[in-house]
Formats: structure tokens, C-alpha cells, sequence
């Protein structure tokens, strides 16, 4: 190998090791923002709280891609409907992983939630052509059976805030198929902004009706979540701009052993031991999947980009 070969080699192994770290950190502080949020929402609405975090999202996303081209360019889309519904997909998925924090503890919600890879394998069947075969559906019929467990007779109660728990999952899931779908003909930038935008609109013509003024400790609690938040998603976008999202995502499980430390640390919360092998279980299958469609992708037998590789729930 020549030294200027080499020196590519390096480079690119530095890039690769930076988009790792950016984007654990961007988990730490996902995982700090649901702690904080867990006790947020207790006594404001989640509406109301969505509804600022998406002002400060939609001004991220109009800030980063204005840099990059003209607004009125970015707004072109071969699918707007395809669009409009990837931004409400989101803000629901928002709403109902708000709802589950008020009842659903934080280690066990994270367990919950990360089901999210296995149902966008399932939902590329139909929406992007994708065959899968025995061997994926079998991980993630396995997947399923470890949030059975975690949900189990004397597990989480089988109460709206698991149904949340389950909704979150499935609508960020749909989220990530369309948002495969309309990848391969709108740039990253439209994306962005039907998604900063639309979830813009619709969050804020819900939360208004919800308002309550955030004082003391509250307003101290969502100013932390608006900028982490921000911040969070700038790490993770320069992170997937240093490193291929199919390396990235194993990091993102990261969530639930994280998650579990700050249930204790926060909340004096142990995850009760046979929920822990479920979201094992959750996690396991989740890197199954994700390993075997990378295997297919190398082999030119999986022509669809992977749905289980995508960027941590913007929780």
C-alpha cells in the first residue's frame, strides 16, 4: 500500500471513529432529555411540550439546509403526500412516547421501544418491495416474544401507557419506510424540512389548546430539552455524515442499558430481571436483523436500503 493510500486509510478510520463517538453521545443525550422528560410530563401536558420542542427542531431544520441550498428548493418533493405523512408519523410517535413516560418506567419503555428496527423490517415488505426470508422473520418473530416477556403476566401493567409504548414504536417504524421510500428520489434536505415544518404545524395547532405557563423547575426542565434536543440531532447528523448508518446502529442500543441507569438514578428504578432478558431479547434480534440484511445488501440480494439502519428515536 502507497503512503498516500495509507494516509486515505487513516483518514477514513478517523472519520469513522469520530461518527462512533458523536453519535453515543448524541445517545447519552437522548437518554438524559426522556429522563428529564419523564418528569416534565407529570405536570405539562405532552402536547404542549412537543409542541416547543418541534419550534426548536423546525428552526434546526430551516437553519441547516438554508446553508446548504434555497428554502423554496427544498420544499420541491416528487412525494409531498408521502412527506406530510412522515411528519405526522413523527409527531405522533413523539405524543405517544411522552404519554408512555408518565406511567411506563424508563428502563422498561426503552426496552419496549427499540421492537422499532424489527417492525420497519416488516413494514419494507409492502411499502418498499422487500423480500424478507424465513431467517429474518424468525428474528423477528423472536424480537416480538422478548416484549411479550417484558409485558408479561406480573410485567408492565397492560395500561394506555404501554399501548403508547407499543404506538411510539409502530408509527416511528412506518416513519422510517417512508422515509426509505422517498429517499430515493427527494434529497436528505426536503426530508428535513417536511419533517421540521410539517411537525411544526401540526404540534403546534394541537398544543396550543394544552398551554400552561412552564415556571421554576419546569422552565428550567424544558429549556434543557429544547437545547439538547437541537444539539442531540446536530451530533447525530454530523455523526452519519462521518460514518455509514449501517455502523452506527448497533450503537443505538446503547439506549437501554443507558436507560436502566437512569431509571435507578433518576427515579431509584431497578428493571425487574426477566424484563432485562426480554429487552436482551429485543436487542439480540434487532442486531440479527440488521446483520442479516447487511450480509443481503453485500450479496446485491437486497436491492432496498436497510429499514433496520436508521438514526436513534428523536425522543
Amino acid at each position: 500500500m502507497s503512503e498516500h493510500d495509507a494516509g486515505q486509510s487513516r483518514r477514513r478510520a478517523d472519520n469513522v471513529a469520530m461518527g462512533i463517538g458523536l453519535s453515543v453521545l448524541a445517545i447519552i443525550i437522548f437518554g438524559v432529555q426522556d429522563a428529564v422528560s419523564k418528569s416534565l410530563v407529570q405536570t405539562h401536558s405532552p402536547f404542549q411540550i412537543a409542541m416547543v420542542r418541534f419550534w426548536a427542531f423546525a428552526a434546526f431544520s430551516l437553519w441547516l439546509v438554508s446553508r446548504q441550498a434555497p428554502l423554496r428548493q427544498a420544499f420541491r418533493s416528487r412525494f409531498p403526500v408521502l412527506q406530510v405523512a412522515r411528519a405526522v408519523l413523527l409527531v405522533i410517535d413523539i405524543w405517544a412516547f411522552a404519554m408512555a413516560l408518565r406511567t411506563v418506567p424508563l428502563a422498561e419503555l426503552q426496552a419496549v421501544v427499540l421492537v422499532y428496527p424489527l417492525l420497519a423490517t416488516l413494514m419494507a415488505i409492502p411499502i418498499l418491495g422487500e423480500r424478507v426470508g424465513v431467517f429474518r422473520l424468525l428474528a423477528v418473530a423472536v424480537g416480538f416474544a422478548g416484549a411479550l416477556v417484558i409485558v408479561r403476566p406480573g410485567g408492565l401493567p397492560i395500561d394506555g401507557g404501554v399501548l403508547f409504548a407499543l404506538l411510539s414504536a409502530a408509527t416511528y417504524a412506518l416513519y422510517i419506510a417512508l422515509t426509505r421510500k422517498v429517499s430515493a428520489v427527494d434529497s436528505t434536505a426536503t426530508s428535513m424540512v417536511y419533517a421540521g415544518v410539517g411537525g411544526l404545524v401540526l404540534t403546534t395547532a394541537v398544543g396550543v389548546f394544552f398551554w400552561t405557563p412552564f415556571e421554576g423547575e419546569a422552565l428550567w426542565q424544558m429549556a434543557f430539552m429544547t437545547v439538547s434536543s437541537t444539539a442531540a440531532h446536530g451530533l447525530m447528523t454530523v455523526a452519519l455524515a462521518r460514518a455509514p448508518a449501517s455502523t452506527l446502529q448497533p450503537f443505538n442500543y446503547l439506549a437501554l442499558p443507558w436507560g436502566i441507569f437512569l431509571s435507578y438514578q433518576f427515579f431509584g428504578h431497578l428493571i425487574d430481571p426477566v424484563a432485562l432478558v426480554g429487552g436482551a431479547v429485543i436487542v439480540g434480534a434487532g442486531l440479527v436483523v440488521m446483520a442479516r440484511e447487511r450480509h443481503l445488501s453485500r450479496a446485491g440480494r437486497n436491492t432496498a436500503p436497510s429499514v433496520a439502519e436508521e438514526e436513534t428515536p428523536p425522543h
